[in-house]
């Protein structure tokens, strides 16, 4: 039976996609983005072994929840770093009558990513940066990754959710946003867009892992700036 390496579960997630979700977080992630808020979540051999009959277990739980919209989100770390266990946990869900999604950052790639994808209803694509050097900045690696996932889901005609984490000083601005809908428009298949303010909650547990929190200092966005970007995302897609 396939072993996959396991972060954390949450129950009950309402922000991992459409409904109520049932969220494994995967263990790994090749990127380093300076606001990560699950640092623990990078090295491949932290978390815990699990197969797949404690993800079928745990998920069947929440299907008295789940209604028409709901079911599994597949997050990290990057879920794509353990493609092979990934689609064979869709395909097992699938049987049991659970849909499931991927969260992506869009950092990682490998011969087993497009059958995972494949298999998902749809992604969450975690956009870190539309210019290539910011982007190489931010998370440590090439944006070229992220184009040609983007080139997998157009070919795969799979939906896509557009999130993107805005930083103050960084990129709240209108410029940027204007910048976002233009890289947007290149995913075919795009049915919304989620801007997520940054917040500096996960500070202390950098401190306790002993490794450097790069943005130190930086204040979280504020509410209401965060409405007057929303505002300008275009959603005709």
């Amino acid at each position: 039976m396939a072993t996959g390496r396991l972060h954390s579960i949450e129950t009950f997630g309402a922000v991992d996609g459409p409904g109520i979700r049932t969220v494994f977080f995967l263990q790994g992630c090749p990127a380093r983005c300076q606001y990560c808020h699950n640092p623990d979540s990078w090295t491949v051999d932290g978390g815990r072994d699990v197969e797949l009959d404690e993800i079928i277990h745990r998920a069947k739980r929440g299907i008295p929840y789940y209604g028409d919209e709901g079911g599994v989100t597949f997050s990290g770390g990057e879920p794509l770093l353990q493609g092979e266990f990934l689609r064979e946990a869709i395909k097992a869900l699938q049987a049991e009558g659970i849909g499931s999604i991927i969260d992506t950052s869009g950092t990682y790639l490998d011969e087993h990513s497009e059958a995972a994808i494949a298999a998902s209803e749809m992604l969450l694509l975690d956009v870190k940066h539309v210019d290539p050097e910011q982007f190489e900045i931010l998370t440590g690696r090439d944006q070229k990754t992220l184009f040609e996932l983007i080139e997998i889901i157009n070919r795969l005609n799979k939906p896509v959710w557009v999130r993107q984490v805005i930083l103050p000083g960084y990129n709240d601005t209108e410029n940027y946003i204007e910048s976002l809908n233009e890289f947007i428009k290149q995913i075919k298949t795009v049915e919304k867009v989620e801007l997520l303010g940054y917040h500096n909650m996960a500070e202390p547990k950098y401190k306790k892992l002993g490794i450097k929190y790069r943005l130190a200092g930086m204040k979280p966005m504020s509410a209401s700036r965060m409405a007057e970007l929303r505002a300008l995302v275009k959603t005709d897609f």
